[in-house]
């Protein structure tokens, strides 16, 4: 990172700045850069986010960091992804900002929020080791290989609960957790640390994100098998005023279902999903188990079907083989030799429908299945998933070669960008429509 010009602030002398900036760059989209950057809209700065990165928030994926990337670009910021910051120059008291792409910004206000990295000069002269991550190396008991150097925080490399691989995480729960486990270990009581599975949150204007455990990517990397599935219900009973919908991601184990991370971004009930995700993560539990957990039910809290006992019925349906799915990333490439089905409405698929599918409302399935090839696969889908299950039921009754979008269109849309989104306020986002829409559908098709 070139340095910047002109003195650096802190918090002593923030305070006393007598101009007042009009444009601010964020240099980094990680956790910090996105706060910062909401606080800054707030004071009615433009606001520039440059992330080198080709998305925002990297512990998620990038199909559920897309969702928070739309809610940026409504709230007015502009994002610079897959750009790094070149060079500085101050330019008639602003600085310009050259980035790799060629662009310019001339700003009143640089920050830059780009992480931080272990200082492990002095513990290195003292003969500690370093990890592969760059950080101290530490036992379960926060010793170093010196019996009387603890070490804990962000200094330190720890091992992750899913992948057992060495990570750097720069969280203050488990900070906390590992001083309390340092001060037991010198006083003589003997206490360990088990592994940190990097739960996380971030608040970015009305929209919330986060996950716990493993992301697909970093189940990729580790070369661990696994399986998932995307839903999208109401944070809570949908009757009741204030609830939107959420995108959850959950990846679990393909033999016994065994959960490996899960993620959600939304609007509504994203933080106590997040929370019941990362305790059913930490205590071994499957998607099986999931599906009985018995969650406390009022309509301005949840549903009778809580959203976590919904990603346990999807994830055992799947491993049960009771659904097969298909995902936005097999298209185009792995649709080509089969036929794409969009089972919504005829104003729906007007509106915006996948390149290359037909149009076969799920009230017409019973009627005109027989336009339908049985020789080749029929990949189906809906808004969110669930009229594209039943148009699935119906179908593989009739024995056809069937798949359903995971999440549906809206999922789809996350991974490639179409205009949906869940970061749109104007578009309608409840799952519980789509139940009622499917009901009637079904209701008018028996009768």
């Amino acid at each position: 990172m070139p340095l910047l010009p002109a003195t650096p602030l802190s918090c002593n002398n923030a305070a006393r700045l007598q101009n007042h900036p009009t444009h601010a760059v964020v240099v980094g989209g990680g956790y910090i850069g996105v706060e910062v950057a909401e606080n800054l809209i707030h004071r009615g700065l433009q606001v520039d986010i440059v992330e080198r990165l080709g998305q925002i928030m990297a512990t998620i994926d990038h199909e559920m960091a897309r969702d928070l990337q739309y809610h940026l670009i409504d709230q007015g910021i502009d994002l610079h992804l897959d750009t790094a910051v070149a060079g500085f120059e101050a330019v008639d008291g602003r600085v310009q900002v050259a980035l790799s792409d060629g662009t310019h910004l001339t700003a009143d206000l640089v920050i830059l929020a780009v992480g931080v990295r272990p200082n492990t000069e002095l513990a290195v002269k003292a003969g500690l080791p370093v990890g592969s991550r760059g950080g101290l190396k530490i036992d379960n008991h926060m010793r170093t290989v010196d019996p009387d150097i603890y070490a804990i925080g962000d200094m330190v490399e720890t091992e992750h609960t899913i992948t057992r691989q060495p990570i750097l995480a720069a969280l203050a729960g488990p900070a906390n957790r590992q001083g309390r486990i340092a001060a037991d270990n010198i006083c003589g009581k003997s206490s360990t640390y088990e592994s940190t599975q990097g739960t996380a949150i971030v608040k970015i204007f009305e929209m919330v994100g986060g996950g716990t455990g493993a992301s697909e990517q970093m189940l990729r990397q580790a070369n661990i098998p696994y399986r998932k599935i995307y839903l999208h219900p109401a944070g809570h009973a949908t009757y009741y005023p204030g609830t939107a919908a959420m995108h959850i991601k959950v990846l679990f184990q393909p033999d016994d279902g065994k959960l490996l991370g899960a993620q959600v971004v939304g609007f509504d009930g994203v933080d106590k999903r997040i929370d019941l995700f990362a305790i059913a993560l930490r205590s071994g539990l499957t998607v099986f188990d999931l599906e009985n957990l018995e969650l406390p039910y009022a309509p301005p809290f949840g549903s009778a079907k809580d959203p976590i006992n919904m990603a346990g019925f999807l994830g055992a349906n799947l491993l049960r083989g009771d659904h097969l799915l298909w995902y936005a990333e097999d298209y185009p490439e792995h649709t080509q030799d089969g036929l794409i089905v969009d089972v919504r409405t005829p104003k729906e698929y007007d509106e915006w429908h996948i390149p290359g599918a037909i149009n076969m409302p799920l009230n017409t399935v019973r009627d005109r299945y027989t336009e339908l090839p049985k020789d080749t696969p029929l990949f189906v889908y809906c808004r969110v998933g669930f009229r594209g299950y039943l148009a699935y039921r119906i179908l593989v009754q009739k024995g056809f070669q069937v798949l359903n979008l995971s999440g549906g269109v809206l999922t789809f849309s996350s991974f490639h960008p179409t205009g949906y989104s869940t970061g749109q306020a104007n578009y309608p986002f409840v799952a519980h429509a789509e139940d009622q829409m499917a009901e009637q559908i079904l209701a008018a098709s028996a009768g």
